[in-house]
């Protein structure tokens, strides 16, 4: 049950929302609240038909939204000539999204100022769940009384208890944002349903709640699980029917005789990811949930835009160095792919299940060998998917490569740039250079692959020179259209991080508080004595006129309110980095895959020197446009013949080494030919080397 989606409905409907228009009119503080409370006919009157066009109904409504009359606006749409400029030639469904977005998020900001001031779209009372190192603040919240949103919540968990009868409820908490109301259903259950049990698992104890100590926690949960839950939670649901008297659980606290204890002594092992079988979406109600676009990012509009069913290739992260990640915890530290064959597979079932065929794959960092292997089995199998995922900016990237994954439906990657300085990119231990992410975000984008960077700033020794040089290397990056859509975000140091274990290595000084609760973000002392978060409005400014195209003529200095020193980056430092691209030269073991049609052959001779030589013209045609190519009959023939074995349809194993063996024992030299003209054209439109 995906409790969010449905009191998001249930809330957001003309029923609902005159409670809240009720219940709001002695606190209207703000002249915005005052104007959406007097427009609150025209809400009415209009929310349910909004909902169900975000909801992929009534489609034609788009036209209405953008005409500017029909929805009622406050505060949010301030910004209307911005969006305007931002969505340019965009077409009436998207902007008609973003409208609708913005129409929710005044009626959002009326329900925080005048009903409940935790209210948020996807986090609710996050503020209780981050950096909360005792329960206290928690626990006060939870003995108060149930507010509106809690009382649309509980009532709908009441429903579905009541229907299910469920021995087990178990919460997934993947963020803070998600902590108290999994808190506040944990408690209604207790006290209205003492029978039963109650787990909790998810991102946010696996990466905060290890050090857990304080046992009134375990007054709402019976059970928290950490880390891969298949097993976990196996072993829990055993012992809450009674097949176990003891508990033989892996890696889950409970509390005995008022003690928190951990408990990890099953001996039976995890699941292999090719066993944990296929999500089941079957109970979710897809067709009620929205697609919003909050900003015109256009990485952050596929997250919220569309439905993307979520899978992995493969569990971990093969790189599993950076020393500002977790990678002390089993979820980055146990990296385990699985075939693409097996992956390919789970993909068509999730799609005869859920009707939708875009994909997320929310891997740490999907490894490029699974991915060709990936594209290739999409490509052979004839589907038609849209997919994106995360990335390192691997060398492996080639343009061929690229231009592979675009083929099977890659739309999107999204990767870490993160500092965009040379020297901290090294202390960072990512195992990339500037140069080397410019070389595959040129490659992606030429494939037409959109690419989104994630950017830091605030690492610990970061001086305000490598700040602004890394700003001027994200300002090249956007000026020659290689990435599309990036963010910035101020560095955290982690409780699970290699930079906590050797603090002295980097230069700072942690603050260290006693634990009993949650532990994972650490506040500490740079001793560089910068106030980097200064930078913030600044970098963030300057990025969302990058991202829209403007402001590349514009001096550093104009983004912040303060002083700054000039870069020392060249001008043309990027330009440079992609011109040095050489990856023109084909490896022996390098596959050979044909991704065109066959060609229509038509003979015809020429004379040189007195000598008539038969020809072939090959006429290939593809979705968009046709080439031709000539050659000597002869190599014709043999060609038409390679590009049927080279189709991956054909599970084609071949290599550049044995077509190279093939064609010498026929033809001669097959450098001169594989590097000639007429394979260079073959070469742009769909003969690739992976």
């Amino acid at each position: 049950m995906d409790l969010g989606i449905e009191v998001i409905n249930t809330l957001f409907s003309e029923q609902h929302l005159k409670e809240v228009f009720a219940l709001g009119a002695c606190n209207l503080h703000s002249e915005n609240a005052q104007r959406i409370y007097n427009l609150r006919n025209e809400y009415l009157k209009t929310i349910d038909q909004i909902i169900g066009f975000l909801q992929g109904k009534n489609q034609t409504l788009a036209r209405q939204i953008c005409a500017g009359v029909f929805l009622p606006q406050a505060s949010r749409f301030d910004q209307l000539e911005d969006i305007d400029w931002a969505f340019g030639s965009m077409g009436n469904q998207d902007k008609a999204k973003h409208l609708a977005t913005l129409y929710l998020e005044d009626l959002s900001d009326f329900i925080v100022e005048c009903v409940d001031e935790n209210f948020g779209f996807s986090r609710y009372a996050e503020r209780l769940g981050r950096s909360a190192s005792t329960f206290d603040e928690l626990h006060r919240h939870l003995q108060q009384e149930p507010t509106y949103i809690d009382s649309i919540t509980l009532t709908l968990l009441e429903e579905r208890i009541k229907k299910e009868q469920p021995k087990l409820v178990c919460f997934s908490v993947p963020f803070p944002g998600n902590l108290y109301s999994s808190f506040k259903c944990a408690q209604y259950i207790k006290t209205n349903f003492p029978t039963i049990k109650i787990a909790m698992g998810g991102g946010f104890p696996n990466t905060e709640l290890r050090s857990l100590k304080d046992s009134r926690v375990f007054d709402f949960f019976d059970y928290i699980v950490l880390d891969d839950g298949e097993l976990p939670l196996e072993l829990v649901y055993e012992h809450v029917v009674g097949a176990t008297i003891k508990p033989n659980l892996k890696r889950t606290f409970t509390r005995i005789n008022n003690e928190v204890v951990y408990h990890n002594n099953s001996t039976r092992p995890d699941y292999k990811q090719a066993e944990i079988g296929t999500p089941d979406y079957s109970n979710l109600p897809l067709a009620n949930y929205i697609s919003v676009i909050e900003i015109a990012n256009p990485m952050h509009s596929l997250w919220s835009d569309g439905r993307w069913n979520k899978l992995i290739m493969a569990h971990g992260c093969y790189w599993g160095k950076c020393t500002f990640c977790d990678v002390t915890l089993d979820y980055i530290k146990l990296y385990e792919p699985i075939t693409a064959k097996l992956l390919v597979d789970r993909m068509e079932e999730i799609m005869r299940q859920t009707g939708e065929h875009g994909f997320h794959f929310v891997d740490e960092a999907a490894p490029p060998t699974l991915m060709r292997a990936l594209a290739i089995e999409i490509i052979r199998r004839e589907l038609t998917v849209t997919w994106w995922t995360n990335i390192r900016f691997e060398k492996s990237f080639t343009q061929d490569l690229c231009s592979l994954l675009k083929a099977s439906g890659c739309i999107a990657v999204s990767g870490g740039l993160e500092v965009a300085s040379e020297r901290l990119l090294k202390l960072i231990n990512k195992g990339v250079t500037v140069e080397q992410v410019a070389q595959v975000t040129h490659n992606m984008t030429e494939a037409g692959i959109m690419v989104h960077a994630y950017l830091m700033y605030g690492y610990p020794s970061q001086t305000v020179q490598e700040t602004i040089d890394s700003l001027e290397m994200v300002r090249q990056l956007f000026e020659l259209g290689i990435i599309q859509s990036g963010f910035w975000h101020q560095f955290a140091l982690t409780a699970h991080s290699p930079i906590n274990k050797n603090t002295d290595d980097y230069g700072i000084i942690p603050e260290y508080q006693n634990i009993s609760f949650a532990d994972n973000d650490i506040q500490f002392k740079d001793e560089t004595g910068i106030d980097h978060s200064k930078f913030s409005f600044g970098l963030k400014k300057s990025l969302y006129n990058f991202m829209n195209g403007i402001g590349f003529d514009m001096p550093l200095s104009e983004w912040f309110d303060f002083k700054i020193p000039r870069t020392k980056i060249s001008a043309h430092h990027i330009e440079k980095s992609i011109s040095s691209i050489a990856d023109t030269i084909t490896k022996p073991n390098s596959k050979i895959i044909w991704l065109g049609s066959q060609p229509a052959i038509s003979n015809f001779t020429v004379t040189k020197k007195g000598k008539e030589i038969e020809m072939a013209q090959l006429v290939f045609h593809s979705t968009t446009n046709q080439f031709e190519i000539s050659l000597e009959k002869e190599q014709a023939a043999w060609l038409t013949e390679l590009t049927e074995k080279l189709s991956v349809k054909e599970n084609n194993s071949f290599t550049y080494a044995h077509i190279k063996k093939d064609f010498e024992v026929n033809f001669g030299n097959f450098e001169m030919f594989w590097y000639s003209n007429q394979i260079i054209e073959l070469r742009a439109n769909g003969l690739l080397s992976v």
